[in-house]
Order: C-alpha cells, then sequence, then structure tokens
C-alpha cells in the first residue's frame, strides 16, 4: 500500500485525486498540504508541507510553482519521492528541479496524461521512420526538407502560460530525433518572410473551458499528417498522478517521467 500526501488537497485536482485514491486497493491519502485547510474528512490538511506528522510513500504535487522550494526541501529532508504534476514552471525552477534530482527521486513530466505521452512517442517514430526514408531516397535529406512541422495547443481561457509545457515537450521530443538544429517560432504574424525549413511552428488558443488539445501537423508536398490528442476530462492527469505516485515508491534518487510507465 502506496502512502500519498497531496499538495493542493483542497484544490480541484486535489478533489479529483482523492476520489480516484478512494477506489483504488494500492494507495491511500495520508495528509494534504492546502492554504484552504477546511477539513474533507477523509484525511489532515496542513497549511504546510513542513507542518506534516505522517509520513508517506510519495508526494503527488498539484499546487503552485511558487511552492517548489519547500517542496524539494521537505522531499530532500524525508527521502520521500516526489511526483511534480504542477505546470508553469520557469527555466530557472525546471534547472531547480533537475539538480535536486541526484539527490531526490523526483518524478517530472509536462503532462501527466499517458494518451499525451503516448502521442509523444509517435511523433518522434514519426520523425524517426520519415527521416531514414529520406535518407536512402535524397542522400541525407531530413523531414523538415520535405515536410513543415506545425503545433496547435489548445485550452481553456484560465490558463495563464501560453504555450503550453506540453506543447514544448511535443517540439523537444521531435527534436531529439531531427538531425539538424531546429527552432520554435512562436510569433511568425510579426514577421514578413517566407518559413524557414528549420522551424517549427508552435500557435496557442484560449478559449471556454477547453481541457487541452494538442495537434501535430507534418505538412509535405500534395499530403498531410496529423496527430492529435483531445483531453475530455481532468481526471486523465489525475490518474497519471496517483499511477505516477505509485510507481515511485521506493525508488531511488534520479528523474523519472512518463517514459517509465509507457515503455
Amino acid at each position: 500500500m502506496t502512502k500519498l500526501i497531496i499538495t493542493g488537497a483542497n484544490g480541484k485536482m486535489g478533489k479529483v485525486i482523492k476520489s480516484i485514491v478512494e477506489n483504488r486497493d494500492d494507495c491511500e491519502i495520508v495528509a494534504g498540504v492546502d492554504l484552504n485547510t477546511d477539513d474533507n474528512g477523509a484525511f489532515p490538511i496542513y497549511s504546510s508541507i513542513n507542518d506534516i506528522k505522517e509520513s508517506a510513500d510519495a508526494i503527488i504535487d498539484f499546487s503552485n510553482p511558487v511552492l517548489l522550494n519547500d517542496l524539494l526541501s521537505y522531499s530532500e529532508k524525508t527521502s520521500t519521492p516526489l511526483v511534480i504534476a504542477t505546470t508553469g514552471y520557469s527555466d530557472e525552477q525546471k534547472k531547480q528541479i533537475a539538480q535536486a534530482s541526484k539527490t531526490t527521486p523526483i518524478f517530472f513530466t509536462y503532462n501527466m496524461s499517458m494518451g499525451v505521452n503516448l502521442l509523444a512517442n509517435l511523433a518522434k517514430k514519426a520523425v524517426e521512420e520519415i527521416t531514414e526514408e529520406d535518407k536512402q531516397k535524397k542522400e541525407g535529406e531530413v523531414l523538415g526538407d520535405d515536410f513543415d512541422i506545425e503545433i496547435v495547443e489548445k485550452h481553456h481561457n484560465q490558463k495563464i502560460d501560453a504555450p503550453s509545457g506540453t506543447a514544448l515537450m511535443l517540439a523537444d521530443a521531435m527534436c531529439e530525433e531531427i538531425e539538424k538544429p531546429m527552432k520554435y517560432e512562436y510569433d511568425r504574424h510579426s514577421k514578413r518572410e517566407k518559413r524557414t525549413k528549420n522551424e517549427i511552428g508552435i500557435h496557442a488558443v484560449r478559449g471556454g473551458t477547453i481541457v487541452g488539445e494538442h495537434e501535430i501537423i507534418f505538412a509535405g508536398r500534395g499530403e498531410i499528417i496529423t496527430l492529435s490528442h483531445s483531453a475530455r476530462s481532468k481526471e486523465i492527469f489525475a490518474v497519471g498522478a496517483v499511477n505516477a505516485a505509485v510507481y515511485m515508491n521506493g525508488k531511488g534518487a534520479g528523474l523519472y517521467d512518463m517514459k517509465e510507465l509507457i515503455d
């Protein structure tokens, strides 16, 4: 039985995690952290993670990037694996996470959905396969010479960061397979020039209550290949986080992500 601490316990995602865990027999929540310490009748909720008295096997964080220092410090001090499901971290904070993982087990991904991470793997495979074909036919030309890559992400009107971390994750995944340097283009409307061959366009749409949609477009000469994922409920992110927390129980120091759960 994996014992969990939930940060952001009284928030929307915290409540979803609570309902998911209640229907599983491989984990339980022993404590929560939230500025709103209203009793939920299931487990104690503290205003600070440093006040927690209970011990746990993993922490699931659905709170706010400003709490990162406290989370990393507590995780290291108590040797408790940390599952980071919060979004909107700065580049400096991402470096902090990577540095902390040298002494602490940390699970970090831009998207907790199993489907989105499968999408990233498919996108890498598509780039890899077409790249090999182009090499054979055209003496080393890569995908970017024949197919322009564009990413379109859509989210609700309350989302603060743009583009989404998931869109960047998808772009980064493809760049791992593309042999020439690629640049990300976010603001094409300000330029009066043709699209270059070494760019990936990334576009953000914000509106209504869209949970999250991501589309990768490979636009070639006379043909278009599209890979897409549509999240219909925030529950998929909570399920992924709980699966990650159970997986992290007993793990040693290191930086883990969804590849370990999918492979």
